[in-house]
């Protein structure tokens, strides 16, 4: 049963480290957008898509691009920064099977979970289902973990 835990806790440490590396890579990707004209990106975007810039997608897509200034793309890669040492630190405590890793990851996971369920009712995407079904197991077996080592460590005999 602890080899269970040990590798159910590493393939979630492997989950994390890769959410980690995907929000670090989207942070490089932003600073790819440094000092350049995104109002034009956007509309060539756009216009070779074959869309109409006046319909509402495409507008917001536009006025989003035409909002972007260098100090909001400098936030966004600092945001991706921040969030990704978070996840890399996590699953470093996970891999290792630190116990304020399994506290840490339960936190973590269920902060996101009210989010999750508002979008998955009120718009119905199944992204936000998925994540919520994926952050419900990861959090319920951190919390397994955590009730685990408690035991153990008081000397409570677990069958």
């Amino acid at each position: 049963m602890k080899n269970k835990i040990f590798e159910t806790m590493r393939a979630i440490a492997i989950f994390e480290g890769v959410k980690g590396a995907m929000v670090l890579l989207a942070g490089f990707g932003a600073l790819a957008f440094l000092h350049r004209d995104l109002q034009a990106i956007a509309d060539h975007i756009v216009r070779h898509s074959h869309l109409d810039p006046a319909s509402r997608y495409p507008r917001i897509f536009l006025d989003a691009a035409a909002a972007t200034n260098d100090t909001r793309i400098l936030g966004l890669a600092a945001g991706a920064a921040a969030y990704s040492a978070v996840r890399f630190i996590e699953a470093y405590g996970l891999w290792y099977a630190r116990p304020w890793a399994e506290l840490f990851a339960a936190a973590s996971g269920a902060m996101y979970m009210p989010f999750e369920i508002y979008s998955w009712l009120h718009r119905h995407h199944w992204h936000a289902a998925l994540a919520f079904v994926l952050n419900l197991m990861v959090v319920t077996f951190m919390i397994y973990a955590l009730i685990r080592r408690r035991k153990l460590v008081s000397g409570t005999n677990l069958k």
